[in-house]
């Protein structure tokens, strides 16, 4: 039998909040009451060896999402223009844009938009939606194992993985050589260039979620010169790094990390995620070799490596959608294609929030962007003023959140009573829509979502895994 926990808007008071953490033995930092006018609503100066720096003009940001709503060529489509006008609206300092493909064999679906010469002008479009006074990025990305550039899985790896590999139905050609990578490093200096003339101000070197660049930072039995050492297993970065330094001067430098990981979860009974194999793990990066555990050395180490590279922003997540999702997106209610979660999602959100708050404490040149607080739902601002002002974090960031609430910075930097109807409640809808080959969107609480075509597959698609949980 699965286990119900406790929904966090059940928790009415901060008192009540404190008293479940310290029931569940985790300590996630929380105000009785947000000051408007208070340290979220502070500037924040990004440094970065190129640009000397930006200001954001808040705490807030737009974290990175997976749109699945472009044209079959990469293309946005009304449905990313409406996304990024209501990031405009949003009132966050940062808009850190979505995942966009380098190439379009590295898209994860079939509607991701890409980054080339024929898209540059329509993606530019969408900076302009935004403010001015935003600071804006866009993330460059290639899937690796989880590219399904025509919505079937056409995984190219960074090596051969004893677990993941049967899961996309690797075979032996699937890994870049190193030459191939050599390309691929162009491809992401060449979307960048486009980005600078697009008018965005940084980009994004995703390593995160299991995407390739993620992947490469376990490529520790990889030969040639990206695999081995951290040294190796930091070539592409480095050489993606100093070609856009080269060819788009004044660009910043980004990178959304997965600080820590763990092994892959599979459904076990009730549905309820248990590892899939309890053996040593040697491919979690961040992680103690349990599989289960986080030993932060080379997350320290890579962050240094930021420093020397004059990356000067971070965004830190954890694990991956496709392997533990409850490590990466803490929810009550799973995707179609997930596991009832083992444990209370706000473990989860603590885990994260311990994670970037030591990496902020040790690294104080970076701007670090903490994720995981989405299911603090109804507390989401009174913990990420607490976080931000006890030094555990350099600003808040907003995924799921955005999708349901844009203008939630907007109202708590306005000292609004919060709109309780368009908190987030993870149901997870924004996920199983798009695994389902559907439109992604907030179906339960956007009105827009709640009246399109695809909530009745939809409604159908999550009947169906609630069967399958049963």
């Amino acid at each position: 039998m699965s286990v119900r926990w406790t929904q966090v808007k059940k928790l009415d008071t901060a008192d009540a909040f404190r008293a479940h953490c310290a029931q569940l033995g985790i300590d996630i930092p929380i105000d009785d009451a947000v000051d408007p006018a208070g340290v979220l609503a502070e500037s924040v100066e990004i440094r970065d060896g190129a640009c000397g720096s930006l200001t954001a003009p808040n705490r807030f940001a737009v974290l990175p999402m997976e749109g699945w709503d472009g044209t079959t060529d990469g293309r946005p489509t009304e449905l990313v223009r409406r996304r990024w006008q209501r990031f405009g609206t949003s009132g966050c300092g940062l808009v850190w844009g979505e995942a966009t493909a380098v190439r379009a064999d590295g898209r994860a679906n079939p509607n991701q938009l890409i980054l080339d010469h024929r898209t540059v002008d329509e993606i530019a479009e969408l900076r302009a939606l935004l403010d001015p006074t935003q600071v804006t990025g866009l993330q460059l990305t290639h899937s690796g194992r989880w590219s399904r550039p025509e919505g079937v899985p056409l995984p190219r790896t960074a090596y051969a993985h004893p677990l993941l590999d049967r899961r996309v139905g690797v075979d032996g050609g699937a890994a870049f050589s190193d030459d191939e990578l050599d390309q691929l490093a162009d491809d992401y200096i060449a979307a960048a260039v486009l980005a600078q003339q697009a008018g965005f101000d940084f980009v994004d070197v995703k390593h995160c979620h299991g995407y390739l660049l993620h992947e490469l930072l376990t490529g520790y039995d990889r030969e040639g010169r990206f695999g081995g050492d951290l040294h190796g297993r930091t070539g592409f970065l480095r050489t993606v790094v100093t070609g856009i330094r080269e060819r788009a001067p004044g660009l910043a430098i980004a990178v959304r990390l997965s600080a820590f990981d763990m092994v892959p979860f599979v459904p076990g009974g009730g549905g309820v995620g248990e590892p899939e194999s309890h053996d040593p793990y040697r491919f979690a990066f961040g992680g103690d070799g349990t599989g289960l555990g986080i030993d932060l050395t080379e997350t320290h180490q890579l962050l240094e490596l930021f420093a020397e590279l004059g990356i000067g922003l971070v965004s830190t997540t954890a694990g991956s959608p496709y392997y533990n999702p409850h490590v990466q997106r803490p929810a009550f209610f799973p995707p179609s294609d997930g596991y009832q979660p083992p444990e209370d999602p706000l473990v989860g959100v603590a885990r994260q929030l311990v994670v970037t708050a030591e990496l902020t404490a040790e690294h104080p040149e970076l701007t670090i962007v903490g994720s995981g607080y989405s299911y603090a739902q109804d507390w989401l601002a009174n913990v990420g003023q607490a976080v931000v002002a006890g030094g555990g974090a350099s600003m808040v960031g907003l995924g799921r959140m955005i999708l349901s609430y844009p203008e939630l910075a907007a109202d708590v930097l306005a000292g609004k009573a919060l709109e309780r109807s368009l908190i987030c409640r993870t149901f997870s809808d924004c996920t199983t829509a798009p695994r389902n080959g559907l439109v992604s969107g907030c179906y339960p609480l956007d009105p827009f979502y709640k009246e399109h075509p695809h909530r009745v597959a939809l409604t159908r698609a999550k009947q169906a895994a609630k069967a399958r949980f049963q």
